[in-house]
């Protein structure tokens, strides 16, 4: 990374519309630059999409929640896993983000519903995994840092 894929990556991120050859004459590259370097930023895996990003709350779920999930483990439990327990999650639309984690549980899980009532049927679909011994909730407030990673490219540039 260096200071011209950060600058494209920004300019793309404000402007997802803006096209390459636009991106070019502004910042006064040759267009073939430019699209040599979103290939790279692509190709790396450090650009990982060019869709629209999407507000839950303006698609009517303004309730984040996230939950702390206890899977069955071992060979030996029938049912069990990890990889089980993500195809379920992936099946719930409602559940936007899910990782593998470390300490007090094993799966992590950012869910969102249309109220804190909704919020119940949310974690009840999620439950109803057999694989899932025991969860945990809490529910956001408020948003103080959105999810970010433009400053990740700023910090990362290696001159």
């Amino acid at each position: 990374m260096d200071q011209l894929d950060v600058t494209l990556i920004d300019l793309f991120a404000e402007e997802p519309r803006v096209g390459v050859l636009e991106a070019s004459r502004r910042l006064g590259v040759a267009r073939g630059t430019v699209q040599a370097r979103l290939d790279r930023l692509a190709a790396a895996g450090i650009v990982t999409g060019w869709g629209p990003d999407l507000d839950p709350g303006a698609l009517g779920y303004p309730v984040t929640a996230f939950l702390t999930l206890e899977i069955r483990q071992g060979e030996d439990a029938p049912g069990s896993g990890h990889d089980r327990v993500a195809g379920h999650l992936a099946a719930v639309p409602e559940v936007i983000e899910a990782c593998t984690i470390t300490g007090a549980g094993d799966l992590w899980c950012r869910v969102v519903a249309r109220t804190n009532a909704d919020l119940q049927r949310v974690i009840d679909k999620v439950l109803a995994e057999s694989a899932i011994v025991r969860s945990t909730t809490v529910i956001a407030l408020a948003t103080q840092v959105p999810r970010r990673t433009r400053p990740l490219a700023r910090a990362s540039i290696v001159d």
